[in-house]
This record gives C-alpha cells, structure tokens and sequence, in this order.
C-alpha cells in the first residue's frame, strides 16, 4: 500500500509492503527515487506551475490481475485554454481592452440587432398566420356582396333577396309614394329620418327586411302606411322604412349600398 508521509511534502513518497497472502511477482515494479523540482517565485503563473511539475506515469503492481497508477498532485490537470474562441484583439495580455471596446461592442449590437429583426419578423408570420385563419371563407366572402339589376323591378313594386342570410328588401317607389315620405313631419318620428337620408336616389329604397323589435320579417306592400307590415306584433312601416305603428322601436336598417352604373345596384 502506497500513502503520503506527510500533508506538505506533493513530492515525497515512502513505500511499505503489507501481507496480503499474495506472492509478490518478481517483475514488480520499483518506485523512483524522490525528486525535488524547484520552481521560481517570481513571475510563476498557474499555467507555469503546471508545466513545471512533473509529469512521469508510473505504476505498481499489487497483485495478480491488479495494477494500481500512481499520479503526482495536480500534475494531471490541464488548464483550460480558450484562445481559439477569443478574438486575436484581446489576446495581448499586455493591450488595454478599453483599444478594442468599440469593435466589440459594435458587434454585439450587430448579433443582438440582426436577431431582434428576425425575432420581429418570426412573431409577424406567427400573428398574420392565426388571423388570417380567423378570417371569413371563401364561400363567405362570396355572399358578402350582391349585384341586382334594377331593370328587372318594375316600379310601385318591391323584390326580396337574400344577403348574408337575411332578406333585403328592394323596392321601386312611384312619384307620389315619393313626395309622399318627404312630405312627412319628421319631429312626428318614433325614430326621426327624413326620407332623403334614407336613401341615395329617390326612387330606390333598400332596407333589411328584419323588424327591429324581435328580428321577424315584415310583409311588402301592406300596413297602415303603405309601406311594410310585420304580423307578429303588429309593427306597421311607411314606404321609406320608418316606424310610424306598433312596438318596434326603430326604423328598418338601410345596409351599405352603391349605384355602380345607372341600372345597376350593388349591396356590401
């Protein structure tokens, strides 16, 4: 069994033999004699240190099959080394590092930029993707608009359509149906509307055939006032979509339409 003398003494080393019922093979191996390394002080670094020791491998059998490595204190450890990542501007131990702050600076601000607009850019893709799978589909975005020929409506009737699953109603009013609704006293009003803010030419009116008080469909052409009727409650409408009877609260909805030619009227 090999042990130290002594705490202090790295490179002393005594030798003693115990039984062990063994017989000794006659190729043991001897230990070295002790050597004594002397190292500078001044100017000793750990790197020097470490290349100063000693670094012979020596081993000893005790037994058979058995060998056993003996390693001199701290001889084995290798120093970590990590100039070939450093950039050859700070290996100079002697060069300030306040010569080479700026280009070291400047290319952390250019990795550190460099990922923030690809990280922006990243999310950007992210957030369109899931909106736009938000968004209405084709077939939807089909029935978003309809374009009626107004040729096809005779005048002193009025056309039902279906748009975004409610019925539009489309109705070619005469002269007199005409100065009739204008001629009426707005202030008089459930729900105050002159008649020209209904709509964009006298002669076409365009309202939701949705009454206003619990979402049933009125009847065209019929009522008190010659305009619409719903029989569900009684809700009686004039001819530009007003309220003028009953429970519903406020006129019929005017949708958002345009005249893209003279005979043609688009909805949406």
């Amino acid at each position: 069994m090999l042990k130290p003398t002594t705490v202090s003494g790295y490179f002393r080393v005594a030798s003693q033999v115990v039984s062990n019922q063994l017989s000794i093979s006659s190729n043991t191996a001897v230990l070295p004699k002790r050597k004594v390394v002397k190292i500078p002080f001044q100017g000793s670094t750990t790197i020097t240190l470490a290349k100063a020791l000693p670094d012979a491998d020596f081993s000893v059998s005790s037994g058979p099959a058995v060998s056993t490595q003996i390693r001199w204190t701290h001889t084995d450890i290798t120093v970590p080394n990590f100039d070939n990542y450093r950039r050859p501007s700070t290996k100079d131990p002697e060069r300030k590092a306040t010569n080479s702050e700026d280009s070291r600076k400047n290319f952390t601000y250019l990795i550190a930029g460099g990922l923030g607009a690809t990280s922006a850019y990243a999310a950007k893709n992210v957030v369109t993707y899931f909106v736009s799978s938000m968004s209405a589909s084709a077939d939807v975005l089909a029935l978003a608009k309809i374009e009626i020929k107004l040729a096809d409506i005779p005048e002193g009737k009025s056309v039902t359509f279906k748009w975004r699953g409610k019925p539009l109603f489309i109705r070619h009013r005469t002269a007199d149906e005409i100065s009739q609704e204008q001629g009426v006293a707005v202030g008089n009003l459930r729900d105050p509307q002159h008649d020209n803010e209904r709509t964009k030419k006298p002669e076409w009116l365009v309202v939701l055939g949705v009454c206003t008080h619990l979402g049933c469909v009125p009847i065209a052409n019929s009522g008190d006032f010659g305009g619409y009727y719903c029989p569900c409650h009684g809700s009686h409408y004039d001819a530009s979509g007003r309220i003028r009877k009953g429970p519903a609260p406020l006129n019929l909805e005017v949708p958002e339409y345009i005249f893209p030619t003279e005979d043609t009227l688009l909805v949406g």
